[in-house]
């Protein structure tokens, strides 16, 4: 597509978030508070995953109250990391992941969150999706951050065909004016859950249907 119509597209999706007084998902908006402080997204990002936006906000906050660092973090059991961010959901492993990811940052990083793919990738827990937003937020770095809401309108709209949200990235990097990168996670996580959701979406007022192949669209309202 050109980019006149993806600005369309964009337009459209900010316009109806606008009009409907929605928020952003928290994990943007934890993330933005915490824009400079790369610890705190890297945190409140790894809580976010499978987990209702409430309870990321009040987890994050909690946990990042005791430990704002990875110094903190790593002298706390792991057990009181898990009672901090319960009722997150898969709390053990994400304390698990955490007090690892705070001893790597000490042993590894000097203590610092780093800003490259790779490096993120490569700390446990950690996966393309974590690893993007926190270049985004946190580094105000070029990154595009693709979650099972993207993969899916993406799809089904017809602007890619892929099998999972990983390769669904990898093509947006491609057609996507980067421009947009940042954006397109938030807009169509909103949109995902509100609109055009996996089961009997509201196809009846989309705002964004004639860009639409409906592709795998069923039952829709």
């Amino acid at each position: 597509m050109s980019d006149v119509e993806w600005n369309d597209i964009f337009k459209k999706l900010v316009k109806w978030r606008e009009s409907n007084n929605i928020e952003e998902p928290s994990v943007t908006i934890v993330s933005a508070a915490a824009a400079g402080k790369p610890w705190a997204a890297l945190v409140s990002t790894i809580i976010s995953l499978r987990t209702k936006d409430e309870v990321t906000v009040i987890a994050a906050k909690k946990l990042l109250e005791k430990a704002d660092n990875p110094q903190k973090l790593n002298a706390l059991k792991e057990t009181e990391i898990q009672k901090l961010i319960y009722p997150a959901g898969f709390y053990r492993n994400k304390a698990a992941s955490l007090k690892k990811i705070a001893s790597i940052l000490l042993n590894e990083h000097n203590g610092k969150v780093p800003s490259s793919m790779d490096e993120l990738l490569a700390l446990p827990g950690v996966g393309r999706k974590t690893a993007n937003l926190v270049l985004t937020e946190a580094f105000d770095l070029p990154g595009l951050c693709v979650d099972i809401h993207v993969h899916r309108i993406s799809n089904r709209c017809g602007w890619v065909k892929s099998k999972n949200p990983d390769e669904t990235e990898m093509i947006l990097r491609e057609i996507l004016p980067q421009k947009y990168w940042k954006k397109i996670n938030n807009l169509l996580v909103l949109y995902g859950q509100k609109v055009c959701r996996p089961v009997s979406p509201f196809c009846s007022c989309c705002v964004i249907k004639n860009r639409c192949l409906r592709r795998d669209v069923g039952k829709s309202r």
